[in-house]
């Protein structure tokens, strides 16, 4: 693509992402790295939710996947488990840019995980113990005792919830979009057939 340069230069989108967050973590006063990930129930309605977006992972010749982490039994995370396939979008404020991706996940649920949620303060790491994420909540004092229950169970070093873990989204689709003068922006779109095959770019009208 002859006019493709500037932020939107380079074969690999990966590359491209994380040189884009990069930039935004510079810039946005909080959460740089969230996204709004789109889901669908059984009946096809749409979910979304903000969700933080953990890695971006470039593996070389335009391979690669965008990495969050959440609780298995939460509603993204059963409905994720059950269609096999995401949409997000970061919006990065500051920079008047968004990357849109749509593609298929699996989990990630290995030593990755674990190292992660190892990385993650004691507080947190417990509190991914005690939530049942997206149930129903007889009131808050409920959860300050699951916390202190699971505090007295698990103490200060707690192991990885068989129930937590990451999403490995393989894109199929992912677009770059940058605010343009006279709402003349800019999109370029890279798409595959499946996530291990190569990717075809051409720009999108605004």
């Amino acid at each position: 693509m002859s006019d493709r340069g500037g932020i939107f230069a380079g074969d690999d989108p990966f590359v491209i992402a994380q040189n884009w967050l990069a930039e935004a973590e510079a810039t946005e006063p909080n959460d740089p790295n969230a996204i709004a990930l789109a889901t669908v129930d059984a009946d096809g309605l749409p979910n979304v939710r903000m969700v933080l977006l953990k890695e971006i992972e470039a593996q070389g010749a335009g391979q690669g996947a965008f990495v969050f982490y959440t609780n298995y039994d939460s509603v993204k995370g059963r409905e994720l488990t059950a269609s096999g396939k995401v949409a997000f979008v970061l919006h990065s404020k500051t920079l008047r840019r968004q990357i849109r991706v749509r593609g298929t996940v699996t989990r990630e649920d290995g030593p990755q995980a674990d190292a992660y949620y190892a990385s993650r303060s004691l507080k947190s790491r417990l509190g991914a113990w005690a939530s049942r994420q997206s149930q129903p909540l007889a009131g808050r004092a409920s959860l300050v005792a699951e916390v202190a229950r699971v505090t007295a169970q698990h103490g200060p070093n707690p192991a990885r919830p068989p129930f937590w873990g990451g999403f490995r989204i393989a894109p199929v689709e992912i677009e770059f979009w940058a605010d343009g003068a006279f709402r003349l922006h800019d999109r370029f779109r890279w798409q595959r057939a499946v996530p291990d095959a190569g990717w075809h770019v051409e720009r999108l009208n605004p």
